[in-house]
């Protein structure tokens, strides 16, 4: 139902030609040295303005006074044990966040580092859950030109001069170097995985230099796109009459972000690979006993290409080499003694000195000719330390080992892998890219949405990792004895059987603990090579093949793994490009909702104590310091009382199932989901088949207080039950399917005669002043019902009235429809502040209100509400969140928790675009009637309007969708 007339009006949003010349695009316009016209772009003369963050009103403050108390306890006792906690609003960063942000590099789960878009690094996550953003300074490209008989010269980092730190007495001699790069003719160009810098006559006016940065994010390929290197090829066109020798320099220092360069005890080797791969090593002792990193800095030399390297030079004066030193001998020679290769390791560094190193690349480039540098950097962190957990080993170990030296493979493979990543990267994209249909935005912000899954602090291990010689690991025995005077806990595990509807119940493990929270070990090592191996290293897709696990952030800022009802909104972008690790997701959490642990947690909203995680609670993450063993890492509200956790588990589950057709998937998980519905009986304390929230906020808006029934949370149960009777039928489970379509039909009417007012459904049944106010996600369920093809929820009229409704007051009365939609709208057409959430626009939520509008015909108003977040994210005049999309924001632009997952909710509206065909021939069961129909029969009315957009939205094949099920 995407007609192309809607999209042919709008204008094109970033043509390319009004930021480089047309004569340098076409003299680039091979080998992928071009950027492709719908790249998001910036001048690198622009300025990076300072991010405003949120701050709460004084009535809000009130109201919250007694949780921050709490919370500023809670944190100053974690960091007594030396952790960070989960939610710290006190602690601010050394470096202020800023509009500076750019494609990150590497795959997913090795630890990330982000690269902004006037080059700097910045943004290291290489510890998990530590990210240190401030950008170091000596990490650059630098280019030495001199044209023939000498008498020109050009040196300059590639990189404006304008930066923070620089000019400073810390800067260590880094000023010394040819800063002389304005940017007013250099632009960068980003499409995730992918981006370019294009450098037009500057330094040198006479040579046109493209610089593009390739990370291995492929999707489908679970190899590949766990890798930690980035690959950065130049080319280089001379348009002048006299050939020009042209040398590239990189820099780096040995340093994993912050002040860790200064801790001492690191060295750099060089080395020299096959394949003319060349270059350094740079070997970083961290800090508090984590693991160690080592970096590989390289170059591949050719007939025309000539590498050389500088092992190690200083930013002080103390040093043998200096960074001013370093600088004058490539203005001079334009490259180093061949005879570095030969010097072995360094003397590893003191305390307080920084090491850094560099490899130089240098080509003659004819007049009028070309010519490629191809350079790469990899990083190799095999372990990853859990500060009160296990170690494992990171994925990417499973095909190079876990030695720190595996970086030098790491980063020749890239360099001779590179192209074929860019083939496969463009037979992904380009679908998508060339629909004349689509406006320009939505293209590259759905590609460039996709950062969060590198730079989101995403950690993917090896299923069969872990490393047991940790001192933390007890025996089953000295588990068994262990006793504290302050009481016992208990904690139940229970792992899925491959029968369908059994559970086997493992021994309980006991130990003891004090209110003070102290850690108890997690299982033995002699446990997870026996019984409880199956349950911590599942591990497998649908062919047998193993994919690890994974685990990424809420977000940077609110430090806790997978955390699930953002997870309902970011899935989309999992499930449709690596499916096997949304998969290997769902198993986790399918496991977790059968286990128990009954250690004590204070929760900070009201000061009352409960136990860590209840069996048959969906748990809201799978931890912090200890992921998978010590779950549910928030602690502001009980979870276990939340209204959303369940029937979200339930909504995906039926959703992955149907989509990938796995039935061993279903059956696994199958018990977890009855057990998810039954748990909620318990919230249904009338008999109406609905659940009541409980006046405090018990749901993913957990600063939003619901009285009643709610709209979302209603929502939510009514499609819950409709896909629980679905897989129920599916799997021959038919008492338990019939069991929910009864109380879905009581629960129906209910919810409609409660909540309906003629034009929209009102946030809750209560009598609160904003009872009846208009709620951007009200329609949640149904969303996910149509994205999993089931029947909708309610009839077409109170669907698009409903949305209607959202896109004209929630939308286009907050600046013209410019910013997104407001969670929360009061009837009479003001923003609802009755808390700072409902005052907030939420960018996942948006996305996620756009693509329910998409099932419902409405496309103009789903991409008129979506390209709010482009205006105010994306853009040029907004608010400068690229690369860095927060939660949410409010109508001035200040942020809340910047580098956030719910974002990847725009993969959502991709999925309306395309849904896959499993989807489309799913068993249908219409509730109301009690007629089953099955793949192949008529499909209802419904199915047919995704038919029909399917096929007006040819250019979205299901080629966007690889599923190997």
């Amino acid at each position: 139902m995407v007609s192309g007339h809607i999209f042919n009006c709008r204008k094109q949003s970033w043509p390319p030609e009004e930021y480089v010349n047309k004569s340098t695009l076409h003299s680039l316009d091979s080998d992928s040295a071009a950027p492709p016209k719908q790249a998001w772009r910036r001048r690198l003369n622009s300025h990076a303005n300072r991010l405003k963050e949120f701050r709460v009103t004084f009535r809000e403050a009130l109201k919250m006074v007694r949780l921050g108390v709490r919370l500023w306890s809670y944190v100053r006792e974690e960091a007594s044990h030396g952790r960070k906690a989960p939610i710290d609003p006190f602690t601010r960063e050394r470096c202020r966040p800023s509009a500076s942000q750019g494609v990150p590099l590497g795959g997913m789960g090795s630890g990330s580092i982000s690269r902004g878009f006037r080059g700097e690094f910045r943004h290291w996550q290489i510890i998990p859950g530590l990210c240190e953003a401030s950008p170091i300074m000596a990490n650059q490209f630098s280019i030495f030109i001199s044209r023939d008989g000498g008498n020109k010269k050009y040196s300059s980092v590639l990189a404006p001069g304008q930066h923070e730190g620089l000019g400073k007495a810390s800067d260590q001699g880094i000023s010394s170097w040819g800063w002389n790069l304005s940017g007013q003719h250099s632009t960068y160009h980003a499409l995730f995985p992918r981006a370019w810098t294009i450098y037009d006559g500057e330094p040198d006016p006479e040579l046109k230099i493209s610089c593009r940065q390739i990370s291995p994010f492929i999707p489908h390929n679970y190899q590949e796109s766990s890798l930690p290197t980035s690959v950065f090829v130049y080319t280089l066109v001379n348009t002048g009459r006299e050939r020009a020798k042209v040398s590239l320099l990189f820099t780096w220092a040995n340093s994993i972000g912050g002040t860790s360069h200064l801790s001492g005890g690191h060295f750099n080797e060089p080395f020299i690979g096959e394949d003319g791969v060349s270059g350094v090593l740079l070997h970083h002792k961290t800090a508090k006993d984590n693991p160690p990193v080592t970096f590989a800095i390289a170059a591949c030399e050719t007939q025309n290409v000539n590498v050389t390297v500088l092992p190690c030079f200083g930013l002080s004066g103390g040093s043998h080499v200096t960074a001013e030193n370093m600088w004058g001998r490539m203005v001079q020679d334009g490259q180093f003694d061949r005879e570095n290769f030969t010097t072995g390791p360094s003397i590893p560094s003191s305390p307080g000195d920084t090491l850094c190193a560099a490899v130089s690349a240098s080509t003659w480039v004819e007049p009028h000719g070309r010519c490629t540098v191809a350079f790469a950097l990899a990083w190799a962190s095999p372990k990853v330390k859990f500060l009160k957990g296990s170690t494992y080993h990171r994925r990417y170990t499973k095909f190079y080992g876990t030695s720190e030296r595996s970086a030098a493979d790491v980063v020749h493979d890239a360099l001779m892998n590179y192209k074929w990543w860019e083939e496969e990267i463009e037979k992904w994209q380009s679908p998508i890219l060339r629909d004349e249909r689509l406006p320009e935005w939505y293209k590259f912000t759905l590609f460039n949405e996709l950062y969060f899954l590198v730079a989101g602090g995403t950690i993917w291990i090896d299923s069969e990792s872990l490393v047991t010689d940790e001192k933390s690991s007890f025996t089953e025995s000295e588990q068994k004895s262990t006793e504290m005077a302050n009481g016992d806990v208990k904690m139940t595990i229970a792992r899925v059987n491959g029968k369908l509807g059994s559970v086997v119940e493992h021994p309980t493990i006991t130990g003891l603990k004090d209110d003070d929270e102290k850690m108890i070990s997690k299982s033995s090592s002699q446990d997870n090579r026996n019984g409880l191996s199956k349950l911590l290293d599942h591990g497998d897709d649908v062919h047998g093949d193993d994919v690890g696990r994974f685990l990424y952030l809420e977000g940077v800022e609110y430090i806790m793994w997978c955390t699930y009802d953002v997870h309902f909104y970011a899935s989309f972008a999992l499930l449709m490009l690596f499916p096997k690790i949304e998969l290997s997701i769902q198993r986790d959490f399918a496991n977790a909702v059968l286990r128990e642990d009954t250690r004590k947690v204070k929760f900070l909203a009201d000061g009352n104590w409960g136990i860590r995680k209840v069996k048959g609670a969906v748990p809201h993450d799978l931890g912090t310091h200890d992921p998978w063993h010590e779950m549910n890492a928030y602690n502001i509200h009980d979870t276990s009382k939340w209204k959303d956790l369940n029937p979200k588990f339930v909504l995906q589950v039926y959703r992955d199932f149907a989509a990938t057709g796995d039935m061993s998937f279903g059956r696994d998980v199958w018990p977890a989901v009855r057990a998810a519905i039954d748990y909620m009986e318990q919230f249904d304390r009338d008999d109406d088949g609905l659940i009541e929230n409980d006046g405090f906020p018990d749901q993913t808006y957990d600063a939003w207080t619901v009285h009643g029934i709610s709209a979302y949370c209603g929502c939510l149960w009514l499609a819950a039950l409709q896909a629980a009777a679905t897989m129920a039928h599916r799997l021959g489970d038919m008492a338990f399917a019939d069991k929910c379509k009864s109380k879905f039909q009581k629960a129906k009417p209910v919810f409609e005669s409660k909540l309906w007012n003629g034009s929209y459904f009102n946030y809750d049944s209560g009598s609160s002043s904003n009872s009846k106010s208009i709620q951007a996600d009200q329609l949640a369920g149904q969303w996910y019902t149509a994205s999993s093809g089931l029947p909708p929820l309610f009839d077409e009229g109170k669907i698009r009235s409903s949305l209607q409704k959202v896109f004209e007051f929630n939308v286009m009365k907050v600046r013209g429809g410019r910013m997104g939609a407001v969670n929360g709208m009061s009837p009479n057409g003001k923003v609802d502040e009755s808390c700072m959430q409902s005052r907030e626009i939420w960018t996942g939520v948006t996305y996620g209100v756009a693509a329910t509008m998409l099932f419902s015909g409405k496309e103009h108003q789903a991409f008129t509400t979506a390209e709010g977040i482009f205006f105010s994210g994306w853009s040029e005049e907004g608010f400068g969140y690229w690369f860095q999309t927060p939660e949410g924001w409010t109508m001035d632009g200040h942020y809340r928790s910047l580098i956030y997952m719910r974002p990847l909710a725009i993969w959502a509206m991709q999925w309306a675009l395309s849904p896959p065909k499993a989807i489309l021939e799913a068993p249908k069961i219409n509730m109301m009637d009690r007629i089953y129909t099955y793949p192949f029969d008529a499909r209802n009315q419904n199915e047919s309007r995704v038919k029909k957009l399917i096929t007006k939205s040819s250019c979205f094949s299901n080629s966007v969708f690889h599923c190997e099920c």
